[in-house]
């Protein structure tokens, strides 16, 4: 009798939520309006179901596995049972954060066994039956065992192909969702100023247009067209704010930057991609003119949904609404961090312990109304509904290792990986290499290393699925050429170089290539935050070093290669052997003496799974190179921020050196000459408008057919308030067979030509402009000018 007397008075404590009319609820009518449905299961929720809706627990802990069977975790129905949860983040990662191996994590049937098994559970052992939202990592391929791996974000962007990253995208929504995701986080929106920042690597590089570009592939490759259902799933864009710029080059430390800045540099590629479509947007650690984003009522609210439009739910970083308190120090108690988040704008919590009980402390004490509770749900309830979720949260578990790593998505792994390489320098034309070689030497410890080759974000992957560079060369030579390989040195480990050896081979070969660079392999030694990033402290005496030097929270004091890496280099050059360097890592490095002195570069980043067979394709000539470098390499930090558009004046040069970088953003050599010409700009204003067509011609001045990137940079000769000294509106990379040439059009808009002038409105000024076209934004080969006679008033959200 006590029991239904508890079981009463907790009913009667929800208020009227419960009280609804008999018969089959709204919300589980396929056919009603998605608005009727959301209102209609609000209308049923308690407090505490609404709160449990806005969590997303780290899911690799929702799981039970036990050898080949799989199920859920008592962790995971207590969760379900007592907190009424939403969501899960993560629950197919493996990593040694995650503590989950080869071994102990799952492969792609027993991934979507697991992810039915939770959805089950939420369905079937809950009053309202509310299906699981699963989210994902995805920013080079879904973070799983067994899934394909593609090239970082760096890399990618440095294809300045924005249809292959939307295939590229499409692949890994197939993959995650056929698993049981329908959330995958990415695209990475940050501008890397500041290369010494341990996150360079997930980024598009330096420019708000080229990052702009990347995430709308992105976004239309992960969520397809229309509503988000059969192989696709909704994309998160992080992090919202101006995360990519720390003082000191910090993980998440503050950013300096004013309101023009935010609105002309940093906004751009988010406002892009939520036009584009996206469903989902997180929140940075960082705060903006002392505001953390993560309690930011003009980013959240104000910008985002009423100057944007935007239609779908936001989500905090890990952990960053606990931050508010113990990191930003805005928050006095953890009840105060979640108002302050919830009413700004913050839909959901990733973490779990942000909102929870602290949230439902907010609701009671009157700091966080019925009204933006029922807000946040709504939105996170829509996106549920539209997905089909309700009639069908459950994947086909026989089909997901056949969607998986494909042979399809392999060979696209392969073509990034293809298109992402730069041809840093190729001195006398040493490259490409004869194919009838008859001995190479193979040397670096960056040449046999799976996992120094897949970047941060990537879980454990069979040995047989990843392609290192000494696999690619061996197998693209003949069986008669000697290969030998010999490692030298770690990348930061000094105790084990073995420099002599890799002498001997170098002497012994007709040609030397040196793999070196960075690494940002997890291992099971490292600490990790609670936020994931690595704790990462000044090596101490005696201290085994792991090879990670890039990656989340490792951030870098200069940019010079570790350990032994450039006296590897050195002593292979002195040998007098012909030699190619490959630099395989996560952020520009110093690469001066390199540059001086070794007579072949090839950039790769981290090129993924397919890395070592497309390093080969491009070293031996079977691809002609054509990656840009879509970030400034420097040659010291005392540079820094050396990023192509800054503002004017024009910088002057130091006393030890020059003020320009060692390679510019767009930069980037090709086994082919091509040519530019017969550059015409036509401008048409009509009411409200103006165009401005830009026509050139490129030709393959050459006797070897490759791609060239055209790029169009602009000049606002003279403004009203300061402006880039150029600025790239447009780009197309273009194949061109030998002797071919092709005339390139670009049109500029209102979009292209406006500025925000002294009172923050934005506009196009009457005036001159300056057209250039070239190959890299210091390599400019043709120049117009052209006028503008009248000037706009432009849309507050532009």
């Amino acid at each position: 009798m006590l029991k239904r007397i508890l079981f009463g008075l907790s009913i009667a404590s929800a208020g009227p939520a419960l009280a609804q009319p008999a018969g089959p609820p709204l919300y589980k009518n396929a056919q009603a309006p998605t608005e009727a449905r959301v209102q209609d299961l609000l209308g049923r929720m308690t407090r505490e179901e609404k709160v449990g809706q806005l969590s997303t627990l780290l899911g690799w802990a929702m799981y039970q596995k036990q050898g080949n069977t799989v199920g859920t975790s008592a962790a995971y129905r207590k969760a379900v049972d007592e907190r009424h949860i939403g969501m899960l983040w993560a629950t197919l990662r493996a990593d040694p954060w995650t503590q989950k191996t080869l071994k102990t994590g799952l492969n792609p049937t027993l991934a979507a066994e697991a992810t039915n098994a939770l959805q089950r559970y939420a369905r079937e052992h809950t009053r309202l039956g509310i299906p699981l939202l699963l989210a994902e990592e995805c920013p080079h391929g879904h973070m799983a065992i067994g899934t394909t791996v593609f090239p970082t974000s760096i890399g990618q962007s440095s294809t300045w192909d924005p249809a292959l990253i939307e295939q590229m995208a499409a692949a890994i929504a197939a993959e995650a969702r056929a698993q049981g995701a329908h959330v995958g986080y990415g695209p990475v929106l940050d501008l890397a100023r500041e290369p010494r920042w341990s996150r360079v690597e997930e980024t598009y590089g330096e420019d708000p247009v080229l990052t702009s570009q990347m995430g709308v592939a992105m976004v239309h490759g992960f969520q397809g067209p229309g509503p988000v259902g059969g192989p696709h799933i909704i994309s998160t864009l992080k992090h919202f704010t101006a995360y990519g710029v720390p003082e000191g080059g910090h993980n998440g430390g503050s950013i300096s930057t004013g309101p023009r800045e935010l609105y002309q540099s940093f906004l751009p590629p988010f406002r892009a991609a939520v036009k584009a479509g996206a469903r989902s947007v997180m929140t940075a650690y960082n705060s903006v003119d002392g505001v953390p984003c993560s309690a930011n009522k003009f980013l959240l609210t104000d910008l985002l949904r009423k100057q944007w439009g935007f239609q779908g739910f936001t989500v905090s970083d890990l952990g960053s609404i606990s931050g508010l308190v113990g990191g930003h120090r805005v928050a006095a108690t953890p009840v105060a961090a979640a108002a302050l988040a919830i009413n700004a704008g913050l839909d959901t919590d990733l973490s779990g312990y942000g909102y929870d009980k602290e949230l439902l402390a907010a609701v009671a004490d009157g700091s966080v109304s019925a009204e933006v509770l029922d807000r946040a749900v709504g939105r996170l309830l829509r996106q549920k509904f539209e997905m089909g979720l309700f009639e069908n949260p459950y994947v086909v578990v026989k089909n997901a290792a056949k969607q998986v790593r494909t042979p399809t998505h392999v060979q696209l792994a392969r073509r990034v990986a293809q298109e992402s390489v730069v041809l840093l320098k190729n001195e006398r034309d040493l490259l490409p290499l004869r194919k009838d070689l008859e001995t190479i030497a193979v040397i670096g410890p960056n040449a046999d290393n799976i996992y120094n080759q897949l970047g941060d974000y990537a879980a454990p992957q069979p040995e047989d699925n990843i392609v290192t560079v000494l696999e690619g060369i061996k197998a693209k030579v003949s069986a008669a050429t000697k290969v030998t390989y010999v490692q030298g040195c770690a990348i930061r480990d000094t105790t084990s170089a073995d420099i002599a050896s890799a002498v001997a081979a170098a002497r012994g070969a007709q040609v030397a290539v040196v793999v070196v660079g960075g690494s940002s392999a997890r291992d099971f030694k490292t600490e990790y935050q609670s936020t994931g990033a690595a704790t990462v402290a000044a090596a101490a005496g005696g201290q085994l070093i792991s090879d990670m030097e890039s990656g989340e929270g490792f951030d870098r004091a200069t940019l010079d290669l570790l350990g032994k890496q450039l006296q590897l280099v050195q002593a292979v050059v002195a040998t007098g052997t012909p030699v190619v360097v490959v630099l395989i890592k996560g952020r520009p490095l110093n690469l001066n003496w390199l540059a001086a002195h070794v007579p072949a570069l090839l950039d790769a980043w981290y090129p993924g799974q397919e890395g070592g067979n497309a390093v080969a394709d491009v070293l031996f000539g079977d691809v002609n190179p054509a990656g840009r470098l879509p970030i400034s390499v420097p040659k010291s930090v005392g540079q820094l921020p050396v990023y192509y558009n800054y503002k004017s004046p024009a910088r002057h040069d130091y006393v030890e050196m020059d003020a320009k970088p060692l390679y510019s953003f767009g930069y980037g050599l090709s086994y082919a000459k091509f040519a530019y010409s017969d550059l015409r700009t036509d401008v048409v204003e009509s009411a409200g408008t103006v165009q401005v067509k830009v026509s050139f011609k490129v030709k393959n001045t050459s006797a070897r057919a490759g791609d060239e990137v055209a790029q169009l940079y602009l000049k606002d000769n003279v403004s009203s308030v300061v402006t880039p000294a150029r600025q790239l509106k447009k780009f197309q990379r273009l194949a061109l067979r030998a002797g071919e040439e092709k005339t390139v059009i670009f049109t500029l808009g209102p979009d292209d030509l406006m500025l925000l002038n002294p009172e923050m409105n934005w506009v196009v000024e009457p005036g001159a402009f300056t057209a250039m076209v070239g190959a890299a934004s210091d390599d400019i080969q043709l120049k117009a000018d052209f006028q503008v006679q009248k000037g706009l008033s432009l849309p507050a959200g532009s």
